[in-house]
């Protein structure tokens, strides 16, 4: 059974979570449920960190884009060769690597075009690093094929949850927070973003105190819900769309929240947190109530990602689900621990890209066909035809 490997940095933007799995086909041609085996993460340097937020405003030069996206993929590769390290593994070990890159950009459609985005840490770097394969973007084909491109989460659904028996609804609570109805019909699945998950939260913490999450919850826990805020929160004009929907870059950004910050700044950090955490809460409620429900019956959600670990938010959505019928489950108890959750799904859908299988659901993302999603960066250590090479006598940093 093949190891994989996969990588993720996602919009909460908290470190690089690598995580090991293996792998096989079931009888179907599908694969089966990939098994955990070990993972850790990898904190980003505060000085590329520094770098990146810059990104996420635009505020880079192309030159200086081009160096972070190759600094990016130094990181990654630094995070998988730790995990190798740590389990007694070797390059030859793994059959491949996993991972879409740290998000810098997600732009709507245009009239008469696609949606976009920009993604970064050099899948050659990655490669050359580590000496294993890589297959990484895997938006950018979905896009073309007028797919939203994200969530991509309900691969790795259909993947795990498809011999359960019956629909099965899945919750990823990053910095963004989304569902997924996964079923053994592909034809039947959704998969779309509720609104935000950690994304606001983590960025009034570190506003206000200077931290960078709200550990268990336990500002939010001493807060009181500001109504009007609520209120006006939940008429932000992302909820008018309809599935398959995607967050834009401008949605719940720095720039909203800092409105929100700027608006209600005589309001203490406790109070604000209450009520994010709590609007985290109620749009996916929402989203359950007025896309999922209707259409199918279910008796859990399966939540997974770094939400999973606020407390409060956790036992608001308890209390919320528990007044439609629903169990609120965390994927640990089906073998895929929540915190790596995301890394894993990449490492299945490059698992699949390299035997050429159909890794995207069309009709959870609206593309018009399957296809197989992700870009190839071999192993060196794979090239033919090649031989011994006994002097370089300009490497990286000579002059060409």
């Amino acid at each position: 059974m093949p190891y994989i490997l996969g990588l993720n940095s996602g919009s909460s933007f908290d470190g690089v979570d690598a995580v090991l799995c293996t792998i096989e086909l079931s009888p179907d041609g599908h694969p089966a449920r990939p098994k955990f085996v070990d993972g850790l993460t990898v904190d980003w340097p505060l000085e590329l960190r520094t770098q990146i937020m810059l990104a996420f405003d635009n505020s880079l030069s192309l030159f200086e884009m081009c160096r972070v996206n190759y600094a990016a993929g130094a990181l990654f590769a630094e995070a998988v060769n730790a995990l190798l390290l740590k389990a007694g593994l070797k390059p030859e070990d793994i059959d491949v690597i996993g991972y879409d890159g740290q998000t810098v950009l997600v732009e709507k459609w245009t009239k008469g075009g696609w949606p976009c985005g920009f993604f970064i840490a050099e899948s050659g770097v990655v490669a050359g690093l580590t000496n294993i394969t890589i297959v990484t973007q895997f938006r950018p084909v979905d896009h073309a094929l007028g797919g939203s491109g994200a969530p991509l989460m309900q691969y790795l659904d259909f993947v795990s949850f498809r011999g359960d028996g019956g629909p099965t609804v899945t919750l990823n609570i990053g910095g963004i927070a989304n569902l997924q109805l996964a079923d053994a019909d592909r034809s039947k699945m959704m998969a779309f973003d509720t609104g935000p998950g950690n994304v606001m939260i983590d960025h009034i913490v570190k506003a206000r105190t200077g931290k960078t999450y709200d550990k268990d919850g336990e500002l939010a826990a001493k807060g009181t819900l500001i109504e009007p805020l609520l209120k006006q929160l939940l008429t932000h004009q992302f909820f008018a769309r309809k599935p398959p929907r995607s967050t834009w870059r401008l949605d719940f950004g720095a720039g909203y929240a800092d409105q929100i910050l700027e608006q209600y700044k005589a309001a203490s950090t406790e109070d604000l947190l209450a009520t994010l955490t709590m609007f985290t809460a109620t749009s996916i409620e929402s989203s359950l109530v007025d896309f999922i429900l209707p259409r199918t019956t279910i008796t859990k959600v399966v939540a997974s990602g770094g939400g999973v670990r606020n407390t409060t938010l956790m036992n608001n959505l308890r209390e919320k689900l528990g007044k439609l019928g629903l169990d609120l489950k965390v994927s640990d108890e089906f073998g895929l621990p929540a915190v790596y959750k995301e890394a894993i799904k990449f490492a299945t859908m490059a698992f699949a890209a390299k035997r050429g299988l159909a890794n995207n659901i069309p009709a959870a993302g609206g593309a018009e066909s399957y296809a197989v999603l992700g870009k190839l960066s071999m192993a060196p250590r794979l090239a033919k035809n090649g031989g011994e090479v006994k002097s370089v006598a300009n490497g990286i940093n000579g002059v060409h």
